[in-house]
């Protein structure tokens, strides 16, 4: 038992490591998204944003349009009309108009699919990221991340929230570079900065929800669960009582 158990301890403690290193290489603490599943019109917003800023690049290849509108408490006219932007039929998944010639030349590759970043990254992971980008005239594209640094992608939100631009700490003698403190809004978007929040909150949300879109029915269906568990025990217990009043 023990020669199993060091080196599965072992095992335990580097991957603890490797995601603490990875962390630090992507930028740090990340900043918590504070997102809610149960809020209905944040998902019908984050489903707009995304829709509108996002799957132009990105799918979800595991959400069906019709799907959408039924956890979302929409039609699937308001669905086709308003956040279909493809033509896809209304039982189809999220899918991109982009083509691959076109991706790989903009962009190198593909961008990916984001049915599953929620599961993989974690809600506070893309809040933090969404609101991290700054202008950065070294890169490609004209923008870098502060929590994903050189992000092969610009801001797709820079008209919400503004230019940001980085202020940097002092030089890393073995890396010789200036890490990135601070962010600075220099130019200011057509959205406060509370306003912006609560849109990265919105995409945030309705990213969780797209990872999982059980997760919904699961969460108001253990509520029943909970409550039929409890009537059963008493039950149990008052069944109990009968059968033991007559045993002395």
């Amino acid at each position: 038992m023990t020669k199993r158990f060091f080196p599965q301890l072992a095992a335990l403690v580097a991957g603890l490591l490797m995601s603490a290193s990875l962390l630090a290489a992507e930028g740090g603490a990340t900043q918590q998204a504070g997102n809610d599943l149960g809020d209905t019109a944040s998902l019908q917003r984050g489903a707009k944003l995304f829709m509108g800023y996002c799957s132009g690049c990105h799918s979800l290849k595991y959400l069906r349009y019709s799907r959408m509108a039924s956890d979302l408490g929409l039609t699937e006219d308001q669905v086709m009309d308003n956040l279909n932007f493809t033509g896809a039929p209304v039982g189809q998944q999220v899918q991109v108009a982009m083509p691959h010639d076109g991706a790989a030349k903009w962009f190198g590759k593909m961008p990916p699919d984001l049915s599953l970043i929620a599961r993989v990254r974690g809600p506070d992971w893309i809040y933090t990221y969404l609101k991290s980008f700054y202008l950065d005239e070294s890169r490609p594209l004209g923008w870098n991340n502060k929590l994903f640094p050189n992000a092969s992608m610009p801001n797709p939100l820079w008209e919400l929230q503004g230019l940001q631009h980085a202020e940097y700490g002092p030089e890393d003698p073995q890396t010789k570079e200036k890490p990135v403190e601070t962010l600075k809004l220099v130019s200011p978007g057509t959205e406060s900065p509370a306003e912006f929040d609560r849109s990265v909150r919105d995409i945030t949300n309705f990213l969780q929800y797209a990872s999982e879109p059980a997760a919904l029915k699961r969460q108001s269906m253990g509520v029943w669960v909970i409550l039929f568990l409890v009537a059963l025990t008493l039950l149990a217990y008052l069944l109990k009582k009968e059968f033991w009043k007559d045993v002395h």
